[in-house]
């Protein structure tokens, strides 16, 4: 299967929100004491389809989370969005982390755990039904949801890989 490419050109027109969704104290043991630094992930996102993450370090929270912004901004991602949930059921993998992304009917809301809350609802999904199993990593929480969106798939698209109209894909 072809991969799609739904990486976003330009980043200059859009409004994009921030979330800080973790923020980790790493500690270097030297000679002449401890040094501390702080790492950032943050996700950005339009809340219309649009969503990036990002990684910060610095000597600073400010600057981990300003650093983590500018990364987020540089890797976005097109989500399609349908009545306000994901178009399908769909299941993603990074490293330990496993999700399970599935469409739920309007008014469910967003039930999610916490790194994946702040990923769907960057993205603009306000109804949505996810669970994630084996490592609840936030690195990998993140990037492992990001991969699940970047894998869906609109009913337009479908129509048109399979030469039908969208009521088709609907109605089987």
């Amino acid at each position: 299967m072809a991969k799609r490419n739904n990486k976003v050109k330009s980043t200059s027109d859009l409004e994009l929100k921030d979330r800080l969704v973790a923020i980790n104290r790493v500690t270097k043991v030297t000679k002449g004491g401890r040094t501390f630094t702080f790492a950032a992930i943050v996700v950005v996102g339009n809340e219309d389809g649009i969503v990036g993450c990002g990684l910060g370090k610095a000597n600073e929270v400010t600057a981990a989370i300003a650093k983590g912004v500018e990364a987020a901004k540089k890797n976005l991602i097109c989500v399609p969005v349908h009545k306000g949930t994901i178009p399908h059921e769909q299941v993603a993998k990074f490293g330990g982390s496993r999700i399970i992304l599935k469409p739920a009917s309007h008014g469910t809301g967003v039930k999610a755990g916490g790194a994946m809350r702040a990923v769907l609802e960057s993205v603009g999904i306000t109804d949505v039904l996810a669970k994630s199993k084996g490592s609840s990593n936030p690195h990998n929480l993140v990037k492992a949801t990001i991969a699940a969106l970047g894998e869906m798939r609109s009913p337009a698209d479908v129509a048109q890989n399979r030469g039908i109209s969208v009521e088709q894909v609907f109605n089987g």
